[in-house]
């Protein structure tokens, strides 16, 4: 009979007399592996280190220069951030790129190491080596 069936219909038949699934159990382990779930991510957000806020010039400068040279704007004493490390340049706009000047341990925004210039906005994670920072807008947030 199941071998010759065409459709669903036809196998009704053939299963009516098993038992009615347990949609009660089914529910309860559903609700306990979304709470697990829900429960794990917050455990790992909890756990993320806090980074530094690096907030974006709002000032007339076009070019924003980071790195552990004594001439960069934002000097970073980490030996795994190059002399000249990154720069950011101000775009028409007003918003901001950034550009990994070939350093060796390289640039990272939200994780992805920059291989052609991106732009960064606030609540984005940068990296330069192992420094990690939260950009933030340098303007101060509107009233409430």
């Amino acid at each position: 009979m199941a071998l010759r069936a065409q459709n669903v219909h036809e196998l009704d038949d053939l299963v009516a007399d098993l038992p009615p699934r347990d949609t009660f159990r089914l529910r309860v382990t559903n609700a306990v592996s979304s709470v697990s779930e829900f429960l794990t991510r917050l455990q790992s957000a909890w756990r993320r280190p806090r980074l530094p806020r690096l907030a974006l010039p709002d000032d007339t400068r076009v070019r924003f220069v980071v790195g552990r040279g004594s001439a960069c704007d934002l000097v970073l004493s980490d030996l795994t951030v190059s002399r000249v490390h990154a720069e950011l340049r101000r775009e028409d706009d007003g918003g901001w790129m950034i550009h990994d000047l070939g350093s060796l341990n390289g640039t990272r925004l939200n994780g992805w190491r920059l291989v052609g210039p991106a732009r960064v906005r606030a609540g984005d994670e940068l990296s330069f080596g192992d420094c990690g920072f939260l950009v933030s807008s340098g303007q101060p947030s509107p009233p409430r």
